[in-house]
């Protein structure tokens, strides 16, 4: 488990690295699925993207407390 981060002098607690790290997975799945024109079959895109972002940052969080055992 990730203890703070130290961000320029600032101490941020570890889910913002979380977030940070799922926001830019997220972003590059969103392309390709939109690049594979997935989005046609996406019925509501905001409620799409913010259930893959949350599943995306839940999979970073399981990945790091699995990784540190």
């Amino acid at each position: 488990m990730i203890k703070e981060i130290d961000l320029f002098g600032i101490f941020v607690p570890p889910l913002f690295a979380y977030a940070a790290a799922a926001a830019l997975l997220w972003l590059v799945l969103k392309r390709i699925l939109a690049w594979l024109g997935a989005d046609r079959f996406v019925w509501h895109p905001a409620l799409f993207n913010t259930a893959l972002y949350v599943l995306i940052l839940s999979g970073c969080i399981a990945a790091v407390f699995h990784w540190d055992r």
